[in-house]
């Protein structure tokens, strides 16, 4: 039964996966793609949470961390179900350009 979800980082995963052996498909595919340590992911978390967007959920703020979009295209890939103005988009990138 679940209780509760809540959306982690890949870098939160990895670092609860600790045992995991690393020869196996999960434990390959963070090492690949989770590119920020746990402390620079949260960080981030708390500065993409402080823009107080409404047309953000927490599950877009998981993804922008997880992938780290490097432009308009990429991030509205990243957030395709909130429509972001301009200056929206370039508020987060400018957050992500410091990761």
């Amino acid at each position: 039964m679940i209780l509760d979800q809540k959306p982690i980082t890949l870098s939160e995963v990895k670092s609860l996966a600790k045992n995991l052996d690393e020869k196996s498909p999960l434990a390959e595919y963070l090492k690949k793609f989770a590119k920020l340590s746990v402390a620079d992911s949260n960080k981030l978390l708390g500065e993409l949470r402080a823009l107080n967007s409404i047309k953000l959920r927490e599950e877009h703020f998981v993804k922008i961390v997880d992938f780290l979009p490097q432009d308009n295209e990429e991030l509205a890939k990243v957030v395709s179900e909130a429509s972001l103005t301009e200056e929206e988009m370039q508020a987060i990138l400018s957050i992500v350009k410091n990761y």
